[in-house]
């Protein structure tokens, strides 16, 4: 674990905001070229993107507040709120798609056009982001025996036995998603729609590694959201394909 990359006086660096920084630079150069491939400014991306990712941390963080003063009603809302962990992917999506909108609107850009565009960035920026919670000791797994399993002494919460490093597995995942998006941009007739489908299949899986308590019947919190996603994605993709007879996206009508 290396939730501190250095310490000068008061001021502290974390791991976790060094990668969201990388997440963001590397999710606002992919935008930026989706957009000049498809006739749009290289800027516009980069204004989106921002968008996205103050959308996505604010959603998340909140998510994640909600869902603990739901379970601990006496815990203090200031240490949830800037803990240096504790975000959902979830909250995230939903945080980052209504700011991602908002700034669509205010920049002229068509929604359709903005989500297909910002997939690929979106499981990359993810992707990224999972480092991060590795780096500080977040959202790990159930303890195994397998070689691979570590222990985070000083995570959020500790464990002093080898768990799964799911934030792992989702970044090996995510990853191979974004290069599969990536590659699908100008053929597939609704790419946000095989983004929630990938993600959703994720978080599915995982979270059957996971510690989170069920909410409908043996699901989670997160497999309710990721079941939410995949229908919409499946739905979305056929009625996009029938629609669009596979066109490509930049004659989508918008």
């Amino acid at each position: 674990m290396y939730p501190t990359l250095f310490e000068i006086g008061n001021f502290e660096l974390s791991t976790f905001g060094v990668m969201v920084a990388i997440a963001v630079l590397v999710g606002g150069e992919m935008a930026a070229r989706s957009f000049a491939k498809f006739g749009l400014e290289r800027e516009a991306a980069w204004r989106l993107v921002t968008w996205c990712i103050v959308g996505g941390m604010l959603g998340a963080k909140l998510w994640y507040v909600g869902e603990q003063l739901a379970r601990h009603p006496e815990a203090p809302i200031g240490e949830l709120l800037f803990s240096r962990g504790g975000l959902t992917w979830y909250g995230g999506l939903v945080g980052g798609a209504i700011a991602g909108m908002v700034g669509a609107r205010l920049s002229k850009i068509p929604i359709l056009t903005l989500v297909n565009l910002a997939s690929p960035t979106l499981a990359v920026g993810q992707a990224l982001g999972r480092i991060g919670c590795f780096l500080v000791g977040d959202d790990y797994g159930r303890v195994t025996d397998m070689p691979w399993g570590i222990a985070f002494p000083k995570g959020l919460p500790p464990s002093v036995e080898p768990v799964h490093p799911t934030m792992l597995y989702e970044t090996v995942w995510l990853s191979l998603c974004g290069i599969w998006l990536w590659r699908r941009r100008a053929s597939s007739p609704f790419l946000f729609g095989e983004y929630l489908l990938l993600a959703g299949l994720s978080r599915l899986c995982i979270e059957i590694l996971r510690l989170n308590p069920p909410l409908l019947g043996p699901l989670s919190n997160a497999q309710v959201a990721a079941c939410i996603c995949i229908v919409v994605g499946v739905v979305g993709w056929l009625f996009a394909a029938s629609r669009r007879s596979g066109r490509p996206i930049r004659n989508a009508p918008v």
